[in-house]
């Protein structure tokens, strides 16, 4: 790890806080680019948090289901692809062989695609109900 991230990590976090810390603009435009390639390919309840004022390992999760195991390995393609074009590839990809869960770790974000019954075991966003939404608005139709 860079020495740069970590003082720049010591100088952000403080252990108790609450409010957000305000999310780097290459963050939240990655972050609006994975939610938008999963709407493009209708993937459902696209949700967006801010996990930066509860864990220190990410900042965003963009959480969202597939209707079958071929289409979040669809999506999966997309938000690559989509993210490819900001110059960012993931550090780690989870999930690929069953696809009930995908994650992708892009490190200051990880998207998180599900099938409907296993988002609904592992409910994410009652998980992280502390962590800020982030306004996202899809698209039409």
């Amino acid at each position: 790890m860079s020495s740069t991230y970590l003082s720049s990590w010591a100088t952000t976090f403080r252990p108790g806080r609450v409010e957000p810390i305000a999310l780097h603009t290459d963050t939240s435009e990655a972050a609006e680019a994975a939610a938008s390639a999963v709407d493009d390919k209708k993937g459902l309840d696209v949700a967006l948090l801010d996990v930066s004022s509860v864990i220190v390992l990410t900042d965003v999760f963009v959480i969202a289901t597939g209707t079958s195991r071929r289409h979040v390995l669809s999506l999966a393609e997309e938000v690559e692809a989509r993210l490819s074009t900001l110059d960012r590839k993931p550090l780690r990809r989870e999930g690929l062989e069953d696809a009930g869960w995908v994650l992708l770790d892009f490190g200051d974000i990880v998207v998180h695609l599900f099938d409907a019954e296993t988002r609904r075991y592992y409910d994410l966003e009652r998980l992280w109900r502390d962590a800020p939404r982030l306004a996202f608005q899809a698209a039409p139709g």
